[in-house]
């Protein structure tokens, strides 16, 4: 069975004063500091909360 596709996320920005939902979805990404990197797997709800923190975040691969 074939791996499941994989993204690496870099939090590049931090979190503070931006609204409180959006700190959440920075959390549960599993990002804490700066420059922390998350590999994690490609699904829609990885997807969806990349897209509403997409300006604190880059996505690596």
């Amino acid at each position: 069975m074939a791996n499941p596709k994989m993204i690496t996320v870099r939090l590049v920005k931090s979190p503070n004063s931006t609204p409180e939902r959006h700190r959440q979805c920075v959390r549960a990404l599993g990002l804490n500091k700066l420059n922390d990197v998350r590999e994690l797997k490609d699904s829609p709800q990885v997807r969806g909360l990349i897209n509403k923190v997409n300006y604190l975040v880059a996505v690596e691969g």
